[in-house]
């Protein structure tokens, strides 16, 4: 059987999107973040976006770029503080539309779109304002003896998706290590194509000569395209090949508060004319200098 090889770098597969288009992100909050695909996005083009995502640092540069025209998020965390500084200011100066849910409504939400569902009840979301604040939102009564009512959560349905894993082969099934899935294989099948960015590219007996099969989270018909990234969920976590980059998450923060402060970090660490090569030498540098 001849398998396809789906590999590309990270500016190829951000060359497939559009503006316009609705984007899922993987990860959670601060957590296994495809950021060298983030970063691929901010040096392209591409904007009006809606974007789906447990939000984090994602988010936050994207909200900065302005890339955004809407974001469906539960929550948009860097977890270690409590509030992603971008989106908080983005948010306030009412720089995009906002659709917030429950976490359990937002992964129905994903379930049905990977099950090709117009929508899904869930229990979540009853008796508190997510209804008042989503006047959009319908609720189902059970058709059986119970009659239940429900939310009818729709399906977010995707027109590509971006997801950080810890290993991949060349034909797109990912792998994950860590103590989470966070959802990852969700996006993948929810969205139109998917784009896979992993830490480091195996063969695929690899993939199970190690770690159980259940740590093959996203597999390959699910997949468009597979990037092989050496930290590219920095400066989130990718556990167990690294920790969340503590400082440097808090320099990010601590920019984001001042606008001629984020220009700096932006020019240095962002620059539109950079790559992941130039992305590290500059972080290196910055660490070298914090000793």
């Amino acid at each position: 059987m001849t398998v396809t090889d789906k590999t590309m770098t990270a500016d190829e597969a951000v060359s497939r999107l559009r503006s316009g288009m609705t984007i899922g992100i993987g990860g959670w909050g601060s957590r296994r973040k495809p950021m060298a695909l983030v970063r691929a996005l901010l040096r392209s083009p591409v904007t009006d976006l809606t974007v789906v995502s447990y939000g984090g640092p994602d988010v936050g540069l994207l909200a900065a770029a302005g890339r955004i025209r809407k974001l469906v998020a539960a929550f948009a965390t860097l977890d270690s503080i409590p509030l992603e500084p971008h989106f908080r200011a983005a948010r306030q100066r009412g720089g995009f539309e906002l659709t917030e849910v429950d976490e359990a409504m937002f992964m129905w939400g994903l379930h049905a779109a990977a099950n090709r569902l117009p929508f899904l009840p869930v229990r979540a979301g009853l008796g508190s304002d997510v209804m008042r604040v989503n006047p959009g939102l319908r609720t189902v009564r059970s058709p059986y003896e119970d009659g239940e009512e429900f939310v009818a959560m729709p399906a977010l349905r995707m027109d590509a998706a971006l997801v950080h894993l810890n290993r991949a082969d060349r034909s797109g099934n990912g792998q994950y290590l860590g103590p989470d899935p966070y959802f990852d294989d969700l996006f993948c099948e929810a969205a139109d194509t998917a784009y896979v960015s992993c830490e480091r590219l195996v063969e695929t007996a690899e993939l199970t000569a190690r770690a159980a099969p259940q740590t093959l989270l996203v597999k390959r018909h699910a997949v468009t395209g597979v990037v092989e990234s050496p930290h590219g969920a920095h400066f989130t976590s990718c556990a167990p090949d690294y920790p969340r980059d503590e400082a440097f998450q808090k320099a990010y923060a601590t920019a984001a508060a001042d606008p001629a402060a984020w220009a700096a970090f932006a020019d240095r660490f962002l620059p539109a004319d950079g790559n992941e090569k130039s992305y590290w030498s500059a972080v290196r540098t910055w660490h070298e200098e914090q000793k």
